[in-house]
C-alpha cells in the first residue's frame, strides 16, 4: 500500500493522547504520515454526575464520529470499552489491537488492599459494575462516585476525598503510573468490563482502504475475545448504565467466557452468573459464545435492558 496522509481523532485527556500517539507510531513505522486532531467530548465535559444518568460512555465517542464523517479525520482510537455496542451505520471497526492488562488495579495511599480497609472507608468508582462487585466483596463500604481522567481521580484521591480508588490497570500502565497500583484484583475477584483492556480503531464504514490497512495489524485474538464479550453486553442491552462484567481468557484453543450482572434496581442482590467455553475461530464463532452466555445469564435470573 502507497503512503497515506492520516488524521486521527481523538479525546484531549493524556490517556487518551497516549492511545493515539500509539497508533500514530505504528503507522508512521509503516510509512504513513500521522497527525491528530485532539477533541473535547461532551462525556469530558460532564463530571458532576454519573454517565450512567447523563446518556452512556457513547458521549465519548460522538464528537470523534463526527469528525470522521465530515472527514476532518480518518480514523479514531477509543478505548474499546467505551466504545458503545452498537456502531452508528456508516461506521466501522477496523481493528482490535493487542489487550494490555485488562484488570482492575486498587489504589490507595494508605492500605494495601480491599481487604485492609476498615468499616465504612470511602472507595471511589463511578462504574456500576465495579460497585456490585465491591459491595459483593464488602457490603460495608461507603462507595462514592468518582469522576475525570486517570490523574484528576488520583489527586482526589492524594487529596484524601477517598480511602481508596480502582482504576482500569491498562490505563495506569500506559501512563508508567504502575507504582501507584498497590494490588490488580484477579478476574476471579473482580470481573473486568468488556472490552478493557483494549484499544479498537473506528473508520467510516466506506473506507475500504482503511480497513485494508488495519486488518494487517490486528491482533486476531484479542479481536475474537473482546468480540464474544461485547456480544454479551449487546444481548443484554448492555451500557454504563447497566452493572455487566463480562470477560474472556484462553485455553489452549477455546474461549472461556464468563459474564456478571447485578441489578440496578437492587445493588446489593446476589449477582448472577454464567460462562461457557468453545473452540473459536473467528468473529462470527465468538460472536455466538457471547450470545450463548448471555442466554445463560437471562436464564439465570438476569433482565435484559430493553
Amino acid at each position: 500500500m502507497s503512503s497515506l496522509s492520516l488524521t486521527i481523532a481523538t479525546r484531549e485527556s493524556q490517556l487518551a493522547l497516549w492511545q493515539a500517539e500509539h497508533v500514530q507510531h505504528i503507522l508512521q513505522r509503516l510509512g504513513h504520515q500521522v497527525s491528530l486532531l485532539g477533541m473535547t467530548t461532551l462525556g469530558d465535559q460532564i463530571l458532576d454526575r454519573t454517565l450512567s444518568k447523563v446518556g452512556g460512555k457513547g458521549l465519548f465517542v460522538k464528537e470523534l464520529e463526527t469528525a470522521l464523517e465530515t472527514g476532518r479525520a480518518d480514523l479514531a482510537v477509543h478505548s474499546l470499552k467505551d466504545v458503545p455496542m452498537e456502531l452508528p451505520p456508516g461506521f466501522a471497526l477496523a481493528a482490535v489491537l493487542e489487550r494490555e492488562d485488562p484488570r482492575d488495579a486498587w489504589v490507595s495511599n494508605h492500605y494495601a488492599s480491599l481487604q485492609d480497609l476498615p468499616q465504612g472507608a470511602v472507595v471511589g468508582t463511578s462504574s456500576l459494575r465495579r460497585q456490585v462487585l465491591l459491595r459483593a466483596l464488602r457490603p460495608n463500604l461507603d462507595i462514592q462516585p468518582l469522576r475525570g481522567n486517570v490523574n484528576t481521580r488520583l489527586r482526589k484521591l492524594d487529596e484524601g476525598q477517598y480511602d481508596g480508588i480502582v482504576l482500569a490497570a491498562a490505563g495506569l500502565k500506559r501512563l508508567a503510573l504502575d507504582a501507584r497500583i498497590r494490588h490488580a484484583f484477579d478476574t476471579d475477584t473482580m470481573l473486568p468490563a468488556a472490552g478493557q483492556g483494549a484499544l479498537g480503531i473506528e473508520v467510516r464504514s466506506d473506507r475500504q482502504d482503511l480497513l485494508e490497512l488495519f486488518a494487517g495489524l490486528a491482533d486476531p485474538r484479542t479481536w475474537q475475545t473482546v468480540t464474544a464479550e461485547r456480544a454479551v453486553s449487546r444481548c443484554m442491552g448492555g451500557s454504563c448504565s447497566m452493572p455487566l462484567a463480562a470477560h474472556g481468557e484462553w485455553q489452549d484453543d477455546q474461549l472461556w467466557l464468563r459474564a456478571a450482572w447485578g441489578d440496578e434496581a437492587n445493588p446489593n442482590a446476589p449477582l448472577v452468573s454464567a460462562q461457557a467455553r468453545a473452540a473459536v475461530t473467528d468473529l462470527a464463532s465468538a460472536d455466538a459464545l457471547g450470545q450463548q452466555v448471555a442466554a445463560l445469564l437471562q436464564q439465570a435470573g438476569a433482565q435484559v435492558r430493553r
